[in-house]
């Protein structure tokens, strides 16, 4: 395996947004999500929530301030060879309407391996912490890029 050092720690972007009750509702209906607590606010109130509940994946509306093609290009990428490895999610607290995020996307680990059909293949694996009004990650998010290897 091979590591590309220079890549690690670069700020790949830097995302703020507000979580809009509409864009929730949005989801909770993309998702076939049933509970009352992602549209209804006096069942979100009821379930302790200072607003709507958005839904666990939310935060991938970041995406839609993203410019795609750049961070691509920064990272020397060709974007018809990337598949998505995995996305993870890991929460400080429930994300509700009216919070305030801030994303900055960082590059954790930027390797190259053997694929199993042979070939090499580029994993990036980028970090984004969403942080609320006060500094606290709400929830941060983990990325795996796969760049597969040129077609023989």
């Amino acid at each position: 395996m091979e590591t590309i050092e220079s890549l690690v720690g670069i700020v790949v972007d830097d995302i703020a947004f507000t979580v809009e009750r509409g864009k929730i509702r949005e989801f909770q209906r993309a998702t076939s999500t049933c509970d009352p607590v992602h549209h209804d606010r006096a069942a979100a109130a009821d379930a302790g929530y200072a607003d709507v509940l958005a839904t666990p994946t939310h935060v991938v509306v970041a995406g839609h301030y993203r410019d795609q093609s750049a961070f691509v290009s920064m990272l020397g990428l060709d974007i018809a060879r990337i598949v998505v490895g995995s996305v993870t999610w890991e929460f400080g607290r429930p994300v509700v309407a009216g919070d305030e995020l801030r994303g900055i996307r960082v590059v954790v680990a930027d390797e190259v391996r053997q694929g199993r059909r042979g070939g090499l293949m580029r994993i990036v694996t980028l970090e984004t912490p969403y942080c609320d009004a006060t500094g606290t990650a709400v929830v941060t998010v983990r990325e795996e890029l796969i760049e597969r290897g040129a077609s023989s």
